[in-house]
């Protein structure tokens, strides 16, 4: 019996390691100041911010198709932020799941969405670009 347990978790474990080495981040979290400075630089620009926890497990699978995402749409600006880093700015946007991706465009909110699909995320960037 403790060697099927120990089977689970040393699998377990390097499952793990695989999970976060091959999703890796490009985009990285940021904090409130960088946040508003952030926005403010957009200018017209469309931003799309993605409220995440890095605990949950569909804001991992989608990250690195963001990450992919954002490398080919350049004149569109993505952040990260997390929830529990910044539970302010998650309440600011009424933010109560994750992933949710949130479309500002001079500083006004053009539209939200919850759910880690990263189609929507196309479709709504285009409708808003």
């Amino acid at each position: 019996m403790q060697s099927a347990i120990k089977r689970v978790l040393n699998s377990r474990k390097m499952l793990n390691g695989i999970f976060r080495r091959k999703h890796s981040l490009l985009l990285q979290p940021i904090f409130l100041e960088e946040l508003k400075t952030k926005l403010t630089e957009a200018g017209e620009k469309l931003v799309v911010i993605d409220f995440f926890a890095t605990w949950c497990g569909p804001c991992k699978m989608i990250a690195p198709k963001l990450d992919e995402l954002s490398q080919e749409l350049t004149d569109v600006v993505f952040l990260k932020v997390d929830v529990d880093e910044l539970e302010g700015v998650a309440e600011e946007y009424d933010v109560n799941s994750m992933p949710t991706f949130v479309f500002i465009k001079n500083g006004s909110v053009l539209d939200k969405f919850s759910g880690a699909n990263i189609e929507k995320v196309k479709l709504t960037v285009q409708k808003h670009k």
